[in-house]
C-alpha cells in the first residue's frame, strides 16, 4: 500500500506554513494529508510536490478543496516543485489555470509578499 509523509515547517512570512509532500497523493494517502492541512494553526499555506511522483484524481480534488478553503478565508495558498507527471495532470484539467504555482517555496513566498492574492 501507499504511504505518504507530510512534513510541516513555518515558512519565513507570518503564518506560513510549507507542507513538504514525499509519496504518492492517491485515494490511499488522501486522509493523511487532509489531517494535515486541518491541523491548527495552518493559515496561508504552500504544499511543496517535490516528493510526489503522481496524484490521482482524488488527491487533486483535496488539494483543490483547500484551495477554495484559502479562499475562502482569505489567506494565501501555492503549489510548488511538481514533477513532470503531476504537471501534465494538473495541464490536463486546466488546473493550472486556476492554483498559484510556483518552482520554489521562496518564490511562492516572495510572491505572498508582495500581497500576491492566492
Amino acid at each position: 500500500m501507499d504511504e505518504i509523509q507530510i512534513q510541516r515547517t513555518p515558512g519565513s512570512g507570518a503564518d506560513v506554513s510549507i507542507l513538504t509532500l514525499n509519496g504518492p497523493l492517491t485515494m490511499a494517502t488522501l486522509f493523511d494529508f487532509q489531517t494535515a492541512l486541518r491541523e491548527p494553526g495552518l493559515k496561508s499555506t504552500i504544499i511543496d510536490f517535490s516528493g510526489v511522483p503522481y496524484i490521482d484524481s482524488a488527491g487533486l480534488g483535496v488539494v483543490l478543496s483547500h484551495w477554495a478553503h484559502t479562499q475562502r478565508n482569505g489567506t494565501k495558498f501555492a503549489v510548488v516543485a511538481m514533477s513532470e507527471k503531476v504537471r501534465v495532470l494538473l495541464a490536463m484539467t486546466k488546473v493550472d489555470t486556476l492554483l498559484p504555482i510556483f518552482p520554489t517555496a521562496a518564490d511562492a513566498e516572495r510572491s505572498f509578499a508582495n500581497g500576491a492574492s492566492a
